[in-house]
């Protein structure tokens, strides 16, 4: 398998804390992959350094291309889409003006105008509510609108901070479905930061354990879902 992503020794800080201390993790192409940790372990906080939003230190390699030190907008033209803790949407444009938004890096109308079609198959409460005001959509409907958005980019790697939190179990069900046939069908990549760890690790292939901004624990999902330690202290049995 192909490393899309390789990290060696990344630290990150906000001003003067350091929250990571010497991460080494690898992505491979076609994956997904996991982290995983109580909060303030740091985990946001790696994705926020993978798209350049906090001070880093550490090799950065995305397809075998040094990202270190690039600015945000670099990085998202590369292929890494970023759906933040919190969705992100603007929530006074519409759907339509948010999809279109996600593709501000690109000039190919035809193929966005496809793009935003296959968005909306993907999630078909979008397409009935293209020209509502994002703000006004359910919790739900406004996940969806940021990961169809992220998809706008025609990303390689998406970057998925908490996309269950505070969403109906039936919601997260469809959701989760959805990044199953992207990864799958599209072969988007995705490095997915979860508390649903149950949720998170089905869907991985691979797993990461962060402790206070180091990783403590790794290897394939389904290795890490019977690792008793990981089931008494994030499975809840």
């Amino acid at each position: 398998m192909t490393t899309l992503l390789a990290v060696r020794g990344l630290c990150a800080f906000y001003g003067p804390l350091q929250v990571l201390h010497g991460l080494d993790f690898d992505l491979v192409r076609g994956g997904v992959t996991c982290l995983l940790g109580a909060n303030g372990a740091g985990k946001t906080t790696t994705l926020r350094a993978l798209t350049g939003m906090v001070r880093t230190t550490g090799a950065l390699r995305f397809e075998d291309v040094s990202i270190a030190g690039k600015a945000t907008e670099d990085i998202v033209r590369l292929g890494i889409a970023h759906v933040p803790e919190g969705r992100g949407t603007f929530s006074r444009m519409t759907v339509e003006e948010n999809l279109t938004l996600g593709a501000m890096t690109r000039s190919d109308k035809a193929a966005i105008a496809a793009d935003k079609e296959r968005v909306y198959a993907y999630f078909p409460r979008l397409a009935e509510r293209r020209q509502q005001q994002a703000g006004t959509l359910s919790g739900g409907e406004q996940q969806m609108l940021a990961i169809g958005r992220a998809l706008m980019l025609r990303p390689k790697l998406m970057l998925l901070d908490e996309p269950s939190f505070g969403l109906a179990p039936r919601v997260v069900e469809e959701l989760f479905a959805i990044l199953r046939v992207l990864n799958r069908e599209e072969r988007v990549s995705l490095l997915l930061v979860e508390q649903n760890a149950a949720l998170a690790l089905d869907l991985a292939d691979h797993a990461y354990l962060l402790e206070t901004g180091r990783v403590v624990m790794s290897g394939p999902a389904a290795e890490i879902k019977r690792n008793e330690s990981v089931r008494r202290a994030y499975l809840g049995y």
